[in-house]
């Protein structure tokens, strides 16, 4: 359209599009940052202690209480020809180095020779007044095939190495990753040394951070 001189008349422009441009920028970069932080939960890699399991007493446990401690999983039976030696070095090391910054955590299984056929409270009782044991215990479980126990199943992955007898050894960092693993032949004393040096790692981390 003219103006009365001949030249263009000139709209002014509409300013609704720019009075929704922010708002609409600033709700698409709120939905891409939940969209990462969604991503970032759902693909977080499972640990040894992102797993619940159920203590000797049958209460559903989670051992994220553990994170950020060492851990010596072991499986534990009562009448194996391993178990005096074993039982006696587990609860030394939990002496020596637990509660604070290591744990023993001892898991019965009764697949290898039936040498664990009772109860959880007859293996409780068996172990606290035979052996003074003062770390964690938990339900008799399978550790090994089809009917190993999510945990158990994870040490198996993370390893390689999975039991083929009683007192297998797992070692587990403060971050919930297995260090190491061995087998029933090893003895606790041999394996001392790698333990302990997790554990000053940890204190040392710590007196750092002070």
């Amino acid at each position: 359209m003219l103006d009365p001189e001949g030249s263009v008349e000139h709209q002014p422009a509409s300013s609704f599009p720019k009075v929704l441009l922010i708002p609409l920028a600033m709700l698409l970069a709120i939905a891409a940052l939940l969209l990462l932080a969604f991503s970032a939960t759902r693909q977080k890699e499972p640990d040894f202690y992102t797993f619940k399991v159920v203590n000797i007493r049958g209460k559903l446990v989670s051992l994220e209480k553990y994170r950020g401690s060492v851990s010596l999983v072991v499986n534990v039976a009562s009448e194996c020809g391993y178990t005096d030696s074993h039982y006696k070095a587990l609860q030394q090391l939990q002496r020596d180095l637990g509660p604070y910054h290591f744990n023993v955590l001892a898991f019965p299984c009764n697949q290898f020779g039936q040498q664990e056929p009772d109860t959880n409270k007859e293996i409780e009782s068996f172990a606290r007044k035979t052996y003074g044991a003062s770390f964690p215990m938990f339900s008799k479980i399978a550790v090994s095939g089809a009917g190993a126990i999510p945990a158990f199943k994870y040490l198996i992955d993370s390893t390689g190495e999975e039991p083929t007898w009683n007192f297998w050894k797992y070692l587990v960092d403060p971050n919930g990753k297995v260090v190491k693993v061995w087998d029933s032949t090893v003895s606790v004393e041999e394996i001392r040394p790698h333990v302990k040096e997790l554990v000053r790692k940890i204190i040392l981390k710590k007196k750092d951070e002070l």
